[in-house]
């Protein structure tokens, strides 16, 4: 049976990867800030995939040592790490010259430091395997600048950052890293906006592309995976 962890599962993006990594019968381990979303999806997904091992854990990742709780706890349970899929991010608007002091510290907390650290915590497992792929969720922040971007877009280049120095390590190791780059999702945050749900794309799409590229060969690697809507970025 083959293992994932995914940060950042009790909705949206999060949500339809874990979703359809049980569907494929994985045993996953997830985590989130929301104790009573992640019993309600425990509930649900054992009574949905019932042979399925499912670890939840409740963490805030901007907290290290919250971090190394949660790996040690799917660590001691799985035996092998065959998807890590960083996930867990946080988006709010401003600009560098006059959003609140502080903004960075906590929007890099969650959008980078969860991801540097839960890897560094877990690599060990699937360096003694060769193998493993590893899924940063990026942004089309990660790759151009917009207005109100400020230190979530300064963050989400800086994640894939992060995922191309990582790719670069992981090579000999033969441990795949794809950064996912999406547009504009249909996730609760865009809940309330007025904007019409057929102007998004769906959460359970970047599911799907990340499966995609999984199912590769072990010789072939997508390093990044760009996906917008498609009338356009909003």
């Amino acid at each position: 049976m083959p293992y994932a962890i995914i940060t950042g599962a009790s909705q949206g993006i999060g949500k339809a990867i874990a979703e359809k990594l049980l569907s494929e019968d994985f045993s996953i381990a997830v985590c989130s800030r929301d104790k009573n979303k992640l019993r309600l999806l425990e509930n649900e997904w054992n009574e949905k995939y019932p042979t399925a091992s499912i670890i939840t854990y409740v963490a805030d990742l901007t907290n290290k040592e919250e971090v190394a709780a949660f790996a040690d706890t799917l660590l001691s349970n799985f035996p092998e790490i065959d998807i890590l899929v960083n996930n867990a991010g946080i988006y709010l608007p401003g600009t560098i010259a006059d959003e609140p002091d502080g903004h960075l510290e906590t929007i890099i907390g969650i959008n980078l430091y969860s991801a540097y650290h839960l890897t560094r915590k877990v690599l060990p497992v699937m360096k003694s395997k060769n193998a493993g792929h590893i899924f940063n969720m990026c942004s089309i922040a990660s790759l151009k600048a917009y207005p109100n971007g400020g230190a979530y877009g300064i963050s989400k280049y800086a994640l894939m950052g992060f995922s191309e120095n990582l790719r670069e390590e992981l090579m000999e190791y033969s441990i795949k890293v794809t950064a996912i780059c999406p547009g504009a999702t249909y996730t609760p945050s865009w809940e309330g906006s007025g904007m019409a749900r057929a102007r998004f794309m769906e959460t359970t799409d970047i599911a799907s592309l990340l499966w995609s590229a999984y199912n590769l060969s072990h010789q072939a690697n997508v390093d990044t995976i760009v996906v917008r809507p498609v009338k356009g970025d909003l």
